[in-house]
């Protein structure tokens, strides 16, 4: 009653934020179609569950407007083929161009240029989260000349192996 209360009260657009590796608890597609349907100000959910089968259910059954937005990097590209609407990303942080490009091409239905950046990418995907977020793609800034490696306590920054092969990946892109 309180969430409904305060959603009708609000004009403001709510995207709904589905991680569950961060909260350990899953928005089940029901939940979110039922949400999305009852309240016109909730206009998306970044989905992030890493699970192609629920996204697919949501895709698949959503309210016309509503938006289903990639928030797991590695499987956005699969998302966007089946019909997702694009992605809030963490590795585009680092590759806005090309990762924007990936997903430009996938929604042109361009899948085998599509894929190509995917997979030219995957690595360094799973690199950034190897040992927690937002270390990792600090990391990528660092090698990039973007920024300082810098975060807070209790967070600390990635070891000289993943960091040797961030660098590594970084190198390799600017000479491919």
């Amino acid at each position: 009653q309180h969430f409904k209360a305060v959603a009708e009260a609000s004009p403001v657009p709510v995207i709904l934020y589905n991680v569950p590796g961060r909260t350990a608890s899953n928005m089940l597609p029901e939940t979110v179609l039922r949400l999305a349907n009852d309240f016109k100000n909730i206009v998306a959910i970044k989905e992030a569950a890493g699970d192609i089968v629920q996204a697919m259910k949501l895709i698949q059954n959503k309210p016309k407007d509503f938006l289903i937005i990639s928030g797991d990097d590695m499987v956005t590209l699969p998302m966007v083929l089946a019909g997702g609407s694009g992605v809030i990303s963490v590795i585009a942080e680092g590759f806005p161009k090309e990762f924007s490009e990936m997903v430009r091409l996938g929604l042109q239905r361009k899948v085998d240029e599509a894929y190509a950046l995917h997979y030219k990418y995957a690595n360094s995907i799973d690199m950034i989260f190897e040992q927690g977020n937002p270390a990792g793609i600090k990391e990528v800034f660092k090698h990039l000349g973007l920024s300082e490696n810098t975060v807070r306590l209790p967070l600390v920054n990635v070891n000289a192996d993943l960091s040797n092969r961030l660098k590594n990946f970084v190198e390799n892109l600017k000479q491919s």
